[in-house]
């Protein structure tokens, strides 16, 4: 970005922004701190709650569509964009094998190398990262015979809890592995876990800097995400998921989960925001901040231990109330 992208380009795009209404509200803040700027939301249906969250909203086609990345181009430059924020699993590896386009454009996207998401999305490739940074993750049976039960079986590419489960036995095992490959994925089997198991959300800038870092204890889940949550002070645990983010070099926020059994041990790495960041938020790591203020070219000061522990978090649904005419529809010709 240059150095007047804030005001050549002073707005925020968040894309597949669906329920994550808290996130395009942190946004919107974000800019008021930052001087400039509007939060566009964008989502594939126009009944996605964030949308009506945002300045602004667009309908934009699915990220396996051929005319999505053209899509996206066209907005930041009708919409002064100059960060897009992707939320979604699926988009990710588009955007990052794109990220030069979107440079050229004059808009930065908050997003890993292409060679980084990757590994983070494959999860036998995830293993093979955390051991090759000399930490540890749960026990990986690469053959059946070799399990010890209890284990846990997991989509290779899978997200969220879809197709994860315990299983107790080799007729289990047999039942979730067909589970799997009817998903039309490869299954990876490891030991099963019984340990308090954490999130912990890392900003590293644009540059590769580690910014902030805050762990939490996920006491309660549901469909894999963080419900009831609870801010903790564990420097090992922040200082080996830091230590696994720049060996994988990943950039942005960073979504790392790792049990304490009691030495760490990781799970997995959503490169990109999670559903419960807003504890981070709020307990005094504003990652959309950095993440504006990075994009315009800002040198950041590293906060990595400055943020409030035991601070609890407690998630609710709530209810939003449109009008069928003032449903957002997509523009002509987009």
């Amino acid at each position: 970005m240059t150095a007047n992208a804030a005001t050549d380009r002073p707005n925020v795009l968040v894309t597949s922004a669906s329920r994550k209404v808290l996130l395009v509200r942190a946004f919107a803040e974000a800019l008021a701190r930052c001087g400039t700027g509007r939060v566009i939301a964008a989502d594939i249906s126009p009944l996605a709650a964030a949308l009506y969250a945002a300045d602004a909203a667009r309908i934009i086609p699915r990220s396996d569509d051929p005319s999505f990345l053209d899509a996206l181009l066209r907005i930041c430059d009708a919409d002064a964009v100059g960060l897009i924020v992707p939320t979604r699993d699926e988009e990710l590896p588009i955007l990052a094998r794109a990220r030069d386009r979107f440079v050229a454009a004059g808009t930065t996207v908050l997003v890993s190398s292409a060679d980084a998401v990757d590994t983070c999305r494959d999860k036998a490739r995830f293993v093979a990262a955390v051991r090759k940074a000399g930490l540890e993750t749960p026990t990986v049976y690469a053959d059946r015979a070799a399990v010890s039960y209890p284990a846990f079986v997991k989509p290779r590419w899978g997200k969220g809890a879809r197709g994860a489960a315990r299983v107790d036995d080799a007729a289990e095992l047999s039942v979730a592995l067909a589970a799997v490959e009817a998903m039309g994925d490869d299954a990876v089997i490891q030991a099963f876990v019984e340990a308090p198991e954490f999130t912990i959300d890392v900003f590293i800038d644009l540059d590769g800097r580690p910014i902030s870092c805050v762990p939490r204890e996920r006491i309660a889940v549901v469909g894999g995400e963080s419900v009831v949550g609870r801010t903790v002070r564990d420097p090992d645990l922040a200082a080996a998921s830091i230590r696994l983010c720049g060996a994988i070099g990943l950039l942005g926020h960073l979504t790392v989960q790792a049990f304490r059994t009691p030495t760490v041990s990781f799970i997995e790495i959503n490169p990109r925001y999670g559903g419960a960041a807003n504890l981070g938020f709020e307990a005094g790591a504003p990652t959309p901040e950095y993440a504006i203020r990075s994009a315009r070219g800002e040198r950041l000061e590293p906060r990595l231990d400055d943020y409030e522990v035991g601070l609890v978090m407690l998630r609710h649904s709530a209810d939003l109330f449109v009008r069928e005419r003032d449903l957002i529809r997509p523009e002509a010709g987009g």
